[in-house]
């Protein structure tokens, strides 16, 4: 059988699902996409077996077929095409694909479609919807704190919380924390499970900035994104969440108000300083002069800077990974924030002076014990 199609288009719609197939897949058809027709509809989907996606598009074709491609030589072969249509033909027999071109003709190897895995269909005990750019920016403001280490399973993706009136998203690597609160998304219910990281980049790099509504379709182990022509589902991180609102300090006399770009050039400048091992540098607050310094013994590097802030409690020193704090400033996007200490031992909280409405963040770091120099 044959079809007809646009070699550009065909490419986009390559590119949206080409995320989540793996480098090293543990089955060889995992590095194919799934080319299904019916109807004169396209469905392309790939998986790594815990994640998965498709996307479709109208094609010419008069014919129903099923076969898997070797997505990397598709796509390189696509991308070195000029704007034309092409005609792919399939070998039912062999599931050979030939490309056709206005110049020329390129064979694939193919295999058959029934042996790719099953691609979930969405089977939900629970659903709401969120537009698309509030779901984008709350993976953004989230997704760089979880943590990496394999035997933390429970902290390599986002904790979300649904409530009846708002949602959060929460991430942590212990060493930072960030939480981003919607009160714009009216889920209607009552639960919470752990988006894995993998799926949330692909979703970050898919979700368009705009209003486009999301649907969110859950059961126990899966969950489901459907949007337009776009879907991807994953399966859950079946972990137990830390108590992440132990960490959090409630008590916090020690307020700095300081302008975030100027306090994150500050950081950055002192941080080349510090050791490349620990990156810590120490923050010390005085009146309203904020000073940041940091140390290298090993390079005899040595560095401060000083800024004037707005301060109400007493003196404090304290110290911070450098890398975090960056991190840290950079993903707010306020020009005003607040840094709230209690005690040099205990976790600093980090949030903007005024929220952006219908969102709350709250952003904290833990510190770092502290030598003489």
């Amino acid at each position: 059988m044959k079809f007809l199609i646009s070699a550009p288009l065909l490419l986009e719609h390559l590119l949206k699902v080409n995320g989540a197939i793996v480098s090293k897949p543990i089955l060889p058809i995992l590095d194919h996409m799934l080319f299904d027709i019916k109807d004169g509809v396209l469905t392309i989907s790939t998986t790594d077996l815990e994640t998965s996606m498709s996307t479709n598009l109208n094609v010419e074709s008069k014919e129903n077929v099923t076969v898997a491609i070797p997505a990397k030589l598709l796509i390189d072969t696509l991308r070195s095409l000029p704007d034309q249509p092409i005609t792919m033909t399939v070998n039912e027999d062999t599931y050979a694909i030939a490309i056709n071109t206005a110049n020329g003709k390129f064979d694939l190897p193919g295999q058959n479609g029934i042996d790719f895995p099953k691609i979930p269909n969405i089977e939900s005990d629970n659903s709401f919807s969120m537009p698309s750019n509030v779901l984008l920016r709350s993976i953004v403001k989230t997704v760089f704190a979880t943590g990496n280490d394999d035997l933390r399973l429970n902290l390599t993706g986002v904790f979300v919380e649904i409530g009846q009136n708002d949602l959060s998203f929460v991430a942590t690597d212990a060493n930072r924390l960030v939480k981003v609160t919607r009160t714009d998304v009216k889920p209607g219910l009552e639960h919470s499970f752990i988006l894995p990281k993998k799926a949330l980049n692909l979703l970050k790099s898919s979700l368009s900035n705009d209003v486009t509504p999301i649907q969110l379709d859950f059961n126990k182990s899966n969950v489901f994104f459907t949007s337009n022509n776009l879907k991807l589902s994953c399966r859950l991180i079946d972990e137990k969440y830390p108590d992440y609102k132990a960490v959090i300090p409630l008590e916090n006399n020690n307020i700095i108000s300081i302008n975030r770009i100027e306090f994150l050039d500050t950081v950055r400048r002192v941080a080349n300083f510090s050791n490349k091992t620990t990156h810590q540098i120490r923050v010390k607050i005085t009146g309203n002069e904020l000073v940041a310094s940091a140390e290298d013994l090993e390079m005899s590097n040595k560095a401060n800077e000083k800024r004037t802030c707005e301060y109400d409690g007493e003196d404090i020193e304290i110290g911070f990974n450098s890398k975090f704090l960056i991190e840290l400033l950079t993903n707010l996007d306020h020009d005003q924030v607040l840094l709230k200490l209690s005690t040099p031992n205990r976790a600093g909280l980090l949030v903007p002076i005024e929220n952006e409405l219908d969102e709350e963040v709250l952003m904290l770091i833990m510190p770092m014990m502290l030598n003489n120099y």
